[in-house]
């Protein structure tokens, strides 16, 4: 008799749970995100996709792409979404894959994201450097020189980022295409080097943003200085963007938001989805410290997917809220 009651028991809380499942509105959804080739871009693409699983959808794994390929396949629908929308680094790539028309972005995921030039704090103290157009000088260009052509060899940016596009703009903005050098190639391979000549107590210039692991390995006021620039200039989209902050300071670029965009066609039909988009929020401190853990060496496939159940059990009421008010959307 016992056994029948247990059998009753399971069959009822199977036939509870298909039929929740049933209810939920993305049964039966693959949903295919992107991400660019930034690794440390993966956590906050898996948290995402652990909400959207909770609502019903199966998550492929993310897409590794180059930003721009990301916008043209999410516009035409090979791609779902992509957590990592810069605002307004993007812009030109975003509107020149049809903009608002072709995209779905409410909310913001992340607010306060830096980016600029830095330099160490050691020759910065020495030669009171505080500006870049202070390496239109070619006695202060040479103390950053690496390979012995006489310029400042930038750490720079992986093209296709956006942010190359805005350091070789300012380079010629700022007059200092003579003296300054815009090394461009693999970010990682690049900081690697940077972060050594550092190390040897070297001079060093370098470009980096948050959130990011580089600022927790050198520290912006401890080790390094943000470098300001002489006037607000961008490129394209941006160039009526003022970058000076409220304090008069200006560091050549403006704070970014990132936000979840989607392909606007497939928000429409998946609402419940759409509201998820909007109201989640990740605190740049928390990518600060995942990327710095993956740096230390847990970067591993599983060490990621690791972080971002830990982060979900420690945000548990939050996210589970996220998700019972996404699926009330209508």
């Amino acid at each position: 008799m016992r056994h029948t009651t247990i059998l009753a028991a399971t069959l009822a809380t199977l036939v509870t749970t298909s039929a929740f499942a049933a209810d939920l509105p993305g049964k039966g959804i693959t949903v295919q995100p992107a991400q660019s080739t930034i690794s440390e871009e993966s956590f906050q693409t898996l948290l995402v996709g652990r909400a959207l699983e909770k609502l019903g959808y199966t998550v492929s794994k993310p897409s590794e792409v180059d930003y721009n390929v990301a916008y043209t396949s999410m516009a035409a629908g090979d791609i779902t979404f992509i957590a990592t929308n810069w605002k307004p680094l993007h812009d030109d790539m975003y509107e020149a894959a049809g903009g608002d028309k072709k995209f779905y972005r409410e909310g913001t995921f992340v607010q306060g994201a830096a980016q600029g030039y830095l330099i160490d704090k050691k020759t910065a103290e020495q030669y009171k450097i505080t500006n870049i157009e202070q390496f239109k000088d070619p006695k202060i260009a040479r103390l950053f020189d690496t390979n012995g052509d006489g310029k400042a060899d930038l750490t720079g940016c992986t093209p296709g980022w956006g942010c190359e596009a805005v350091i070789n703009h300012q380079i010629g903005a700022f007059g200092l295409s003579n003296t300054v050098e815009h090394n461009q190639g693999n970010y990682s391979a690049m900081i690697a080097d940077t972060i050594t000549r550092h190390k040897e107590g070297k001079p060093i210039l370098y470009y980096t943003w948050t959130p990011y692991w580089v600022s927790d390995v050198m520290v912006p006021g401890k080790d390094v200085v943000w470098l300001q620039v002489p006037f607000s200039s961008m490129p394209g989209a941006q160039k009526d963007v003022d970058t000076k902050l409220p304090n008069g300071a200006n560091y050549g670029f403006p704070v970014n938001t990132m936000h979840i965009v989607a392909n606007k066609a497939w928000a429409e039909k998946n609402p419940q989805a759409a509201k998820l988009f909007s109201l989640m929020k990740l605190p740049l401190a928390d990518i600060n410290a995942e990327n710095a853990m993956m740096h230390n060496g847990k970067s591993s496939e599983a060490d990621i997917q690791g972080h971002a159940d830990g982060w979900i059990k420690a945000h548990q009421v939050e996210f589970d809220g996220w998700v019972k008010e996404a699926l009330a959307a209508k």
